[in-house]
């Protein structure tokens, strides 16, 4: 859909539902808050793939800030967005897993929410698509964690975060003897009948629609989220002979602890290896290059969903008083360390794109190095906003170094895969420690594709140990009452 498509679409919508945009009289910023799900740093400000095509999100960082150095709560998509959403890390919630009900989880009682502060402080809160957990499409095992109290509106509803879209005929599609999941395939439709077309086209409704109230409009995008089902043209935009493979060490995994080596074990077929044995077993690397394709094709997708909300806003006459974030939850392995998907403390899967445009306060095109973690959302979104801070985020704000990027910034990024595993990023170093207290060390700076663990190395003990300092002091138990099995 072109972006003329677009305006005209947007001008049919206003002329049918009788919107009138310019109505909202408060000077309350609006909230524009966009989750991609799985996506790593293969996007254009962070450079992660040459052949990366996402013209919306170059778009969006050349209107604000880019946090270059990111880094997500968790390297899973429950513990991360509940993190995210609550503002607590996950060694201090206890939720750690997909099917941990956060809302079940006893620390976090009483807590408020990122949307449910923004409605209790007089916003309009209307949200869609996939923000908390919830599980994947068109599946009779649906399941979802969604904050039920703090929205006005939802699609396609508060029990259901994802609508129905279209699938192939025949699963899996690309020939994979694993599963229906992990799979890719061209798909005959339009953009916006797959899932998150119908997650944007109501969401653009939402941030044309006139309101007394300032509004907090969340939105989360599925793609690159797999199974990766797309438009044939996204599949066109990266001619299969053309991919270029991301980088790998041969015998990488010689110096890693046994006990990352044994979960990407876990599960058999399905297990993060035993997808690199299926995907490596074509010498010719063709599956590696369509595997590799289908997830650009995904982000482009993802990106283009992401132009209709940029397209609406400008429409909405409402951008020069909007603040916008996007983010993702984690990031994800395509054979880096022969690891499939993610749930590794490695970069590939915790590092992520984070955007913010704050109208007068962020500088347009400009970056920022320094070390940042997303629990930092919750409280720098409500002093952007100016509201009442609550006491519980364990975040910092951002605003002090948006605002002066030189500012001394001596914080860490924590980062948890399961109970006891955590890895500690800062702007030079990665430090990893599992639960059983085995160890990675890796410096970026020389190193920034993580092939060589410096754990042992004697002359980094004082680093390591400054490191080990700024691991959680608590790791809440798990707590089986929160199990979504445990009804």
């Amino acid at each position: 859909m072109t972006r003329l498509f677009t305006h005209l679409a947007i001008l049919a919508l206003l002329s049918t539902m009788h919107f009138s945009v310019q109505a909202q009289t408060t000077d309350q910023p609006d909230v524009l808050f966009i989750a991609i799900d799985d996506l790593n740093d293969w996007v254009g400000p962070l450079g992660g793939h040459p052949q990366a095509k996402t013209p919306n999100i170059d778009r969006l960082a050349a209107q604000g800030v880019t946090f270059t150095n990111a880094y997500a709560p968790a390297a899973l998509c429950s513990p991360s967005r509940a993190a995210v959403m609550t503002g607590v890390l996950p060694s201090s919630s206890g939720v750690y897993a997909n099917g941990t009900d956060w809302r079940k989880a006893k620390p976090l009682a009483g807590v408020p929410t990122i949307p449910r502060h923004f409605k209790d402080n007089g916003y309009r809160s209307v949200g869609a698509g996939k923000l908390f957990h919830a599980s994947t499409y068109n599946t009779w095992a649906y399941f979802g964690f969604n904050d039920t109290t703090a929205w006005d509106a939802y699609f396609p509803s508060l029990e259901r975060q994802l609508p129905d879209e279209p699938t192939p005929h025949e699963r899996p599609a690309n020939g994979s003897p694993l599963s229906q999941n992990f799979d890719w395939s061209a798909v005959s439709t339009t953009d916006m009948a797959m899932g998150d077309g119908q997650v944007v086209t109501w969401s653009a409704e939402q941030i044309l629609a006139d309101s007394d109230a300032p509004k907090f409009n969340a939105v989360g995008i599925y793609r690159p989220h797999l199974p990766w089902y797309l438009p044939q043209k996204y599949f066109d935009m990266h001619p299969l002979e053309d991919i270029v493979l991301p980088d790998v060490l041969e015998n990488d995994l010689d110096d890693i602890p046994e006990a990352i080596i044994q979960r990407g074990r876990g599960g058999g077929a399905m297990s993060a290896f035993g997808i690199n044995d299926w995907i490596v077993e074509d010498k010719t690397n063709g599956r590696w290059r369509e595997a590799v394709r289908a997830y650009l094709a995904s982000i482009s997708y993802a990106d283009a969903m992401l132009g209709h909300l940029l397209d609406a806003l400008e429409q909405s006459g409402r951008a020069d008083n909007t603040i916008i974030v996007l983010w993702s939850d984690h990031g994800w392995h395509l054979g880096e360390k022969s690891w499939w998907r993610k749930q590794t403390l490695w970069r590939e899967s915790t590092r992520v794109p984070f955007i913010v445009v704050a109208p007068g306060v962020t500088t347009a095109a400009s970056n920022i190095e320094s070390t940042v973690s997303l629990l930092d959302i919750y409280p720098t979104l409500v002093e952007l906003a100016g509201l009442d801070m609550p006491a519980h985020p364990e975040g910092v704000s951002l605003v002090p170094l948006i605002e002066n990027p030189a500012t001394e910034w001596n914080h860490a990024a924590i980062t948890t895969s399961g109970f006891g595993n955590h890895a500690v990023s800062t702007d030079q170093y990665r430090y990893i420690r599992y639960a059983d207290n085995t160890e990675e060390l890796y410096d970026l700076d020389s190193d920034p594709n993580e092939w060589h663990n410096l754990a042992n190395d004697p002359k980094l003990g004082e680093k390591k140990q400054e490191l080990v300092a700024l691991l959680p002091k608590h790791n809440e138990p798990i707590d089986p009452a929160a199990s979504r099995n445990a009804e």
